[in-house]
């Protein structure tokens, strides 16, 4: 995996840098010393990790991930305060290590990553458009599309909802809407995939879907509007 790290630290820097030595299959690309200088090198670099320091100057790392949004790697938050783990955690992060970062506690963080990275770009569509793969845990599964209520973006996870099931997997939203059949689904909020043929009823700025209420926003509105058969 290539990896970027961000911490305006020399020391914990170098700290990094020397443990990134220990596993093989990480490559250090870039180290910087602040959010905006990260910002500009994951543009022009395809990172899959990124070590990030919360407190920063001028941008933080909780605001330079916000700033990223679905083109995020996999993060993995350091600081040397404990009380930012909730935070990093609410944003969906591999791991939080506090300060000072050991070699088992650094490794443990860099197996999840990996595991997350192996497992990840796994949604295909079938050559038919009739149903998908995804990876379940260690176990490939076929889902059929017509099965699909909805999608909802969480963090660096979507998840899938059928009627008595759901699943997760490592994705964009942006990623898995690009694979779906679009005269199926439809994007109704940024956070949101929708199987047309599910929805059930249409309310102001919400649909329900299997007495599941999907928000609708103004932006999807009108497209989705097109799309419905309303007599």
């Amino acid at each position: 995996m290539n990896c970027l790290i961000a911490d305006d630290n020399a020391i914990a820097r170098s700290v990094l840098k020397n443990l990134l030595k220990i596993e093989e299959s990480l490559k250090l690309i870039a180290e910087c010393e602040n959010a905006a200088d990260a910002y500009n090198i994951l543009d022009a670099n395809r990172i899959d990790l990124l070590l990030l320091d919360v407190e920063m100057p001028g941008i933080t790392g909780i605001e330079l991930i916000k700033a990223l949004g679905d083109k995020r790697p996999l993060i993995v938050f350091i600081s040397s305060k404990r009380d930012y783990a909730s935070d990093a955690f609410d944003l969906n992060v591999v791991d939080f290590i506090a300060k000072p970062v050991t070699p088992d506690r650094f490794l443990k963080a860099v197996i999840k990553a990996k595991e997350i990275f192996k497992n990840q770009n796994l949604f295909i569509p079938s050559k038919k458009d009739e149903f998908i793969f995804i990876r379940d845990s260690n176990i490939i599964r076929r889902l059929k599309l017509a099965d699909i209520n909805y999608l909802e973006a969480k963090g660096d996870y979507v998840k899938i909802y059928l009627d008595d099931k759901q699943y997760a997997i490592h994705s964009s939203l942006k990623s898995v809407e690009d694979k779906l059949p679009m005269d199926v689904f439809s994007r109704v909020h940024r956070s949101f995939i929708v199987n047309i043929s599910k929805i059930d009823t249409i309310e102001g700025g919400r649909l329900i879907i299997q007495q599941h209420f999907v928000p609708v926003s103004d932006a999807y509105k009108a497209s989705l509007n097109k799309r419905m058969k309303i007599l």
